[in-house]
């Protein structure tokens, strides 16, 4: 089947043509499995960069003989989302940049990158504002800690947070973060105001080491149950029970939060792990992969693999199929579901960014926290 550059190509190759045939398309041009990207300008070479793992970190856009456009085509699956950028080299220097042809970007902490939607792939509706709704609030709390001294935090309360009911507590690594890349706080607000979740108290941490916090430190497994839950609990009325309360978090922050519920099994009764870096070994400590930095994560990793057990009652666990932890997320089912906990698994055409544990949100927290009208995900 041919694709848009193919019949480009066997028209004129006229300034006219070239403006006419961008002029008619959205890109990339994703039809029928394909994409196709496409650059205009002069430059000595342009390349795709991307995160697809598996694949090679970067492919030869050509160029259009006569023209100054540049295409590339490779398959793309249904549903996938994909983000990257150009290299484009002039005069020895390679310089990368977002598709100056595609307005969809996605935002992380070290800037933007293009992004490029498959067949059947929507930006769910649950993730804007809606003004229908009413939004929670936020408050700042700052409280003094034995080991890391005062930390500040931002609380989300409810829209109808009142102090003569009491709510689930769920706590997430990353939190700014959360709320920054993966509108967290509008997913709250439409979740709850929807009632597919209860109401519920949000604590968004943040650390200033997180590498080193999260890497199964003892001292941030203390802060969070010695400290921080005994003080929100003192503070708002919150359930106590374990099944109401919830850690969660994405990369290091899934590793912080499996290893706080590992050093203190039975206390957090929901766990919700996206993409986590669970680095292991089979044979050996040492993980030359990974860095040095995952050095504390595998040796927890191996001890945890070594001896299982039961450490909460439910776990939603996500990763995307393009990202290079997916060998490591898929083989922690078994292990986990060997415990007798109660553990559900999503793999999404996706790669390891905020976007992709946003879309992962709704049916994490809706199956870790049924609401009044829950809506069933298979």
């Amino acid at each position: 089947m041919k694709t848009p550059i193919d019949e480009f190509l066997e028209g004129p190759k006229t300034a006219e043509a070239v403006q006419q045939f961008l002029d008619s398309h959205q890109f990339p041009i994703v039809r029928d499995g394909t994409g196709t990207f496409v650059w205009r300008g002069e430059a000595d070479a342009v390349q795709l960069r991307h995160w697809i793992y598996g694949l090679a970190s970067s492919r030869d856009l050509q160029r259009i003989e006569g023209t100054d456009l540049w295409h590339l085509s490779m398959p793309f699956p249904p549903g996938s989302r994909v983000e990257y950028k150009f290299e484009v080299s002039r005069d020895g220097q390679g310089r990368w940049i977002r598709d100056p042809l595609n307005p969809h970007l996605a935002r992380d902490p070290f800037g933007a990158n293009s992004v490029a939607h498959g067949e059947d792939y929507t930006v769910p509706e649950w993730v804007h504002p809606n003004n229908e709704f009413p939004s929670g609030f936020y408050k700042n709390i700052s409280f003094p800690s034995e080991v890391f001294g005062r930390r500040v935090l931002r609380l989300y309360l409810p829209a109808r947070y009142r102090t003569t009911r009491r709510y689930p507590l769920l706590i997430v690594h990353d939190g700014g973060d959360y709320l920054k890349y993966a509108s967290l706080g509008h997913v709250l607000d439409n979740l709850m105001a929807r009632r597919e979740i209860p109401d519920m108290v949000v604590a968004l941490t943040d650390s200033p080491n997180r590498l080193v916090e999260y890497a199964n430190d003892a001292d941030h497994a203390y802060f969070l149950t010695e400290e921080l839950v005994p003080f929100l609990e003192g503070e708002f009325s919150l359930r106590t029970q374990p099944q109401y309360r919830c850690l969660m978090g994405a990369s290091f922050g899934a590793v912080a939060t499996l290893s706080t519920a590992f050093r203190y099994p039975g206390f957090y009764g929901r766990l919700l792990l996206q993409s986590g870096s669970f680095a292991f070994t089979d044979i050996g400590e040492d993980n030359p992969r990974r860095g040095p930095a995952f050095d504390p994560v595998t040796r927890f990793m191996n001890e945890f693999r070594a001896d299982p057990s039961a450490i909460s009652e439910r776990v939603f666990v996500s990763c995307g199929m393009y990202e290079s932890l997916i060998y490591e997320n898929r083989s922690l089912i078994p292990l986990l579901k060997s415990t007798g906990m109660n553990v559900r698994y999503r793999e999404a055409r996706d790669g390891h960014n905020w976007e992709n544990w946003r879309d992962r949100l709704r049916e994490g927290l809706s199956w870790l926290f049924p609401g009044a009208f829950l809506m069933i995900y298979e």
